[in-house]
């Protein structure tokens, strides 16, 4: 059996220029992390050109100060054809005392494209562990109530143009 790269772990020490008018870091400099994040774990399992078409569950648990060491722990959660969903842990780290905290978790889905920017298929995911079958079977979930989310959202959109809105 071939080993699939479907992880990846990244540290960023968190600096001043990421830090918002409250001295904490800016939750949109963290989003653009976890977006380049996403990336590169989905590019390092498809091998492929990928794009971020949609960011779920952004939970900010906690606050991230500047001077901790963030470190990203990403995982593929779930494939489909052309597409991945890649799940971020979180973990900031005071390096003073050592104490860590998860601070963030989120799911990403990105879609791998060739040089056209068409959409082309990735490797099936093969499923090592029980802890790896728990992960899909929520990451297909999750994909089921995205799909209801945007038809719901279709249709009131189709209702509010006839009302001129």
């Amino acid at each position: 059996m071939n080993k699939q790269d479907k992880s990846l772990t990244m540290s960023v020490l968190m600096t001043p220029d990421m830090a918002n008018f409250s001295g904490v870091v800016h939750g949109g400099a963290l989003l653009k992390l976890l977006d380049q994040v996403a990336y590169a774990c989905a590019v390092k399992y498809c091998k492929h050109y990928v794009v971020t078409v949609a960011l779920d569950q952004v939970f900010f648990k906690q606050k991230i100060k500047v001077g901790e060491l963030v470190t990203f722990y990403a995982n593929i959660n779930y494939v489909g054809r052309t597409s991945m969903e890649v799940g971020i842990k979180v973990v900031a780290e005071d390096l003073r005392s050592n104490e860590q905290r998860h601070t963030n978790s989120c799911y990403f889905t990105m879609v791998a494209i060739d040089e056209e920017g068409k959409s082309v298929s990735v490797p099936e995911l093969i499923l090592c562990s029980e802890v790896e079958r728990k992960l899909y079977e929520a990451a297909k979930a999750r994909k089921q109530i995205r799909k209801e989310i945007m038809e719901k959202n279709t249709e009131l959109h189709v209702e509010l143009s006839k009302e001129g809105l």
